[in-house]
């Protein structure tokens, strides 16, 4: 794997109050932003305005950010994951297939929009793993 595990935190359509709160309170930055409107992703007009994806950073401290799409409401043990970004397309195919073997598999091991190889998937403990490989 390339780095630590990255938390990805979900919000209910607040990301972006979520985020204007955190720049405040640790004087950070808000590195990316990007809504379901401009993602090339089919959209319901009342989730245009909603976060597809954003990133936070002061010094050390980095995390994702999203909102959920309408009708897939936060509760508690969907409200953050753990990002793993893998090296090579071998690499994450090796840790979906353990994984999803007694796991629930989310998002099954696609390409993206984005331009990565990626799945989501919800292990027998409840922790979800979100894996991504960024092909260059």
């Amino acid at each position: 794997m390339k780095k630590q595990a990255t938390p990805y935190l979900t919000f209910n359509g607040n990301a972006k109050e979520a985020l204007n709160y955190y720049q405040k309170v640790f004087d950070g930055e808000i590195l990316a932003i990007q809504t379901f409107g401009e993602a090339d992703y089919p959209t319901p007009p009342e989730a245009e305005n909603r976060i597809i994806h954003a990133q936070f950073k002061k010094d050390a401290l980095f995390f994702m950010v999203s909102d959920t799409f309408p009708g897939q409401p936060v509760e508690t043990g969907n409200h953050i994951s753990l990002v793993l970004e893998f090296e090579s397309e071998a690499s994450i195919q090796k840790v979906y297939d353990n994984l999803h073997q007694e796991s629930k598999v989310l998002m099954k091991l696609q390409d993206t929009f984005w331009g990565a190889k990626y799945a989501k998937v919800k292990d027998k403990f409840g922790i979800v793993w979100d894996l991504n490989f960024t092909k260059e």
